[in-house]
């Protein structure tokens, strides 16, 4: 994934140890002070833009039936320290607002990024008089609410601590790696932060959501003069610095999968048994029956799964959701970016598909219940059914009884990419790991990369037993090519039957 980076580099050294470093004297403010939010908090205080939203939403409403407004702010911060070099950049800030107004039969929109009141109520206003009522459409139902703060829950808030304090974190975190492994050829330390403050108003609701989500990474490098392998551990959430906390002995684990690594071979291109643990299957829930599920491709006429409503898609053993409101999860928050509070959707049920994910455009075009999936990018895009937090449910079976019902088959770990055809339903997953199974036991052999291939139904259909674990792993999902947003994914151990190559 791109990651824009704004003018700021607050540091960029290969020093070798902090007592070393130079810091910019344009940076010196932000590197003792609190982060406070930093770019993305700048400016008018979201509290003050209440009473005007409401008003210019009432006044829009006086030329249509419908209409909402929504401030969207973000920013961030990311630190990278491995053995040559120590860089922080701050993620570029994005700062504006959007009107939406339904006018009986479809919608049209108009976004600033100026959230100066007389800004704003030029725009609201230069809308209200492009607007003009229509007939033909269904009726928005503007739901409930009142006046509501949510806010993400921390134990450890890093925006109460300086810019250095988070920094000195993420260099102790690969100070820490590094005494695990000393034969590895680098290792890396990675931390970021995102914030997101976001105030969604209609004619029934102001609400207002601060969402904070961190990601803290270790990588380990190996090599054996010709090529050079890598692993990774990643923890990450909606939440404070405890989420990005890695053990000792995660770290020692990931070191000596970077060497094993060095050993690996290729598969041998065929049908195995295969037992995938949450991360791979959450790709494979995130690609099977995510993208496939949002319902603008149904309006579109671009998903096999339309097809499929109501009709077993997997065995009785596979449960898919989609849940935003997660607690922890990368994906979550409070409500969707048109104001519709977060709830789980089931979108397979016992191995039958219920029904996709849908902002309020597929919604009211297909007539049926809206799930809370209305996202954007950011204020210059618009509203698409994206997926939050998806994943298969938990089932009964430990690890050890899965591998055990194995007669021949891997054990697949670390997803690397995914990608799904919406109209012919055709799913590729690549891992990371594989380790190889015989007669239900681990032989320690390692195959790298590996990769899922097959037809939707058929891997879902084949499911023969379902962890009673879960886990979810962050990401960045893309509407096609663009679009994106953060999610999650994730799930219990999983097994089926699948082509590997």
């Amino acid at each position: 994934m791109h990651r824009p980076r704004s003018r700021r580099s607050f540091l960029k050294s290969s020093a070798a140890a902090t007592a070393g470093l130079t810091i910019p004297r344009w940076a010196e403010a932000a590197w003792s002070a609190p982060a406070g939010g930093g770019d993305a908090c700048a400016g008018v205080d979201l509290v003050t833009l209440k009473p005007l939203l409401q008003e210019l939403v009432a006044e829009l409403e006086r030329k249509v039936p419908y209409a909402s407004a929504l401030v969207l702010r973000s920013g961030g911060v990311r630190i990278d320290v491995d053995d040559q070099t120590r860089d922080i950049q701050d993620i570029a800030p994005s700062n504006g607002a959007v009107f939406t107004v339904y006018n009986g039969a479809w919608f049209e929109e108009a976004a600033i990024g100026d959230l100066r009141p007389d800004s704003l109520r030029a725009t609201a206003r230069a809308l209200a008089a492009s607007a003009r009522r229509e007939k033909g459409g269904p009726e928005i139902d503007p739901g409930g609410g009142g006046d509501r703060t949510f806010r993400t829950s921390c134990e450890i808030d890093p925006r109460d601590l300086s810019l250095r304090d988070r920094f000195d974190r993420t260099v102790e975190l690969h100070r820490r790696a590094r005494a695990v492994d000393p034969t590895a050829v680098n290792c890396r330390a990675n931390y970021t932060e995102r914030t997101g403050e976001e105030l969604f108003v209609n004619r029934a609701k102001t609400w207002t959501q601060d969402v904070l989500r961190v990601r803290g990474r270790v990588s380990f490098y190996a090599s054996d003069g010709d090529r050079t392998v890598a692993d990774w551990r990643t923890r990450a959430g909606t939440g404070g610095l405890e989420r990005v906390t890695i053990s000792e002995d995660e770290l020692r684990e990931t070191a000596a999968n970077a060497r094993a690594l060095l050993h690996a071979d290729r598969i041998r291109p065929g049908s195995y048994e295969v037992v995938a643990d949450p991360d791979v299957t959450g790709t494979l829930a995130h690609e099977s029956f995510g993208h496939g599920v949002e319902l603008d491709m149904f309006v579109k006429d671009r998903a096999r799964a339309e097809q499929f409503v109501n009709r077993r898609v997997g065995s009785e053993l596979v449960n898919i959701l989609d849940d935003p409101s997660l607690p922890g999860a990368y994906g979550s928050y409070f409500f969707d970016h048109e104001g519709q509070p977060a709830a789980p959707t089931h979108i397979v049920k016992d191995g039958v598909f219920l029904r996709g994910i849908s902002d309020l455009m597929s919604a009211s075009r297909l007539n049926v219940a809206r799930s809370a999936n209305g996202r954007r990018q950011d204020f210059r895009r618009k509203a698409y059914a994206r997926m939050s937090n998806t994943f298969f449910g938990a089932g009964e079976s430990t690890l050890e009884e899965l591998i055990a019902g194995v007669s021949r088959g891997v054990l697949l770990q670390k997803f690397t990419h995914g990608m799904e055809d919406p109209k012919g339903w055709g799913i590729t997953v690549g891992s990371h790991i594989g380790r190889e199974i015989v007669s239900g036991k681990l032989t320690g052999k390692l195959f790298s990369p590996v990769t899922i291939t097959g037809y939707v139904p058929d891997v879902l259909g084949s499911v023969t037993g379902v962890g009673n674990d879960f886990a979810t792993t962050s990401g960045s999902c893309g509407k096609g090519h663009k679009e994106s947003v953060p999610v999650a994914s994730g799930g219990p151990h999983l097994r089926f039957t699948a082509r590997l190559t």
